[in-house]
């Protein structure tokens, strides 16, 4: 797995919800190279998965920020625009495979305090 763009989180008007697909976001990036010599010899398809699980808790967050809070991810795979939730294994083939993440933070009740956050969302490919 190599990691490539990290994503930004953008907040939305009432400033409850803090995410990737919000308006000014963007997609974290990431290649997954899978490659068995196993499944290669006995023609298996589907060796791999990948998921992208929602993290607990912001990385860092001012005071507040992390209270009330439920995370979401989903990912997209090899340029496909169904988004996969990220708790889903998707089963992937030998090859390379390019994945796009997006994370999504809601607080509820209240709103995100001013400052600065992180996310940090495992890539896994099992």
């Amino acid at each position: 797995i190599v990691i490539g763009a990290s994503g930004t989180m953008t907040s939305n008007p009432a400033i409850n919800i803090l995410g990737s697909k919000q308006a000014g976001g963007s997609s974290a990036g990431a290649t997954i190279t899978a490659s068995s010599l196993l499944c290669s010899i006995l023609n298996l398809l589907d060796c791999f998965s990948v998921s992208a699980p929602a993290p607990i808790a912001f990385t860092s967050a001012p005071s507040g920020g992390d209270t009330n809070v439920t995370f979401a991810t989903v990912f997209r795979l090899d340029g496909s625009g169904t988004d996969i939730p990220g708790s889903s294994p998707q089963r992937v083939i030998n090859g390379t495979h390019t994945m796009l993440v997006d994370l999504t933070a809601t607080k509820s009740p209240g709103i995100f305090p001013a400052g600065t956050y992180q996310g940090t969302v495992t890539v896994r490919c099992e």
